[in-house]
């Protein structure tokens, strides 16, 4: 779909602005889609249960400068690292967002500031960065990065999942296996040895 039609691309000569913009699940599918923790969902594609999301979003522009602050909610189903099963991740954050011409964007490799006066008060985590061209705010990639980031490392749905058994693959939390944990191949021989009493 062009940006200029997007639903999330909003003109510059309309702000301020207060506007919210609802995330479908068809399209957070399509933003996941290739993730290690959603792939092994084995969810259906597109997915209708992928996760949704709505931002209320106050928006304005001061020179060459636009902003964005609101609240971003929502969630996201992606697979639990220990049983694969499904986790549903919730999402609630507060978005503060500056959009900059390209030509201002703070480059990735840049080295520190020389001087230590210069933007000491704003750590460059506490700052969220997209580029916009001054005519439109494309709102797509923000969207995005909200559901991409809200996956942890290693998901779990509970904190004391047992997991799979690595011998059968019985899901732990719902059921029992017979299975005895492997013998050390470095101490099968001593298996059988018998010592005096």
């Amino acid at each position: 779909m062009p940006k200029e039609t997007s639903p999330y691309t909003v003109l510059v000569r309309d702000l301020p602005v207060h506007r919210k913009f609802e995330v479908p699940s068809t399209l957070v599918g399509e933003w996941v889609k290739g993730l290690p923790m959603r792939d092994a969902l084995g969810a259906p594609d597109p997915d209708p249960q992928a996760g949704e999301g709505v931002a209320d979003l106050d928006l304005y522009a001061d020179g060459t400068h636009a902003f964005a602050a609101g609240t971003f909610k929502g969630h996201l189903m992606v697979a639990c690292s220990r049983c694969v099963g499904p986790v549903k991740l919730n999402i609630d954050e507060t978005l503060r967002v500056t959009f900059m011409p390209p030509g201002e964007m703070p480059a990735e490799d840049d080295a520190e500031p020389a001087s230590d006066d210069e933007g000491a008060e704003v750590s460059e985590g506490d700052l969220d960065v997209f580029p916009f061209d001054g005519e439109k705010i494309d709102l797509e990639p923000l969207f995005r990065e909200q559901f991409v980031l809200s996956i942890p490392y290693a998901p779990l749905c509970a904190e004391d999942c047992k997991g799979l058994c690595p011998q059968c693959g019985i899901d732990r939390n719902t059921g029992t296996c017979s299975c005895e944990k492997p013998i050390d191949p470095r101490l099968a021989a001593l298996k059988g040895l018998k010592l005096p009493s």
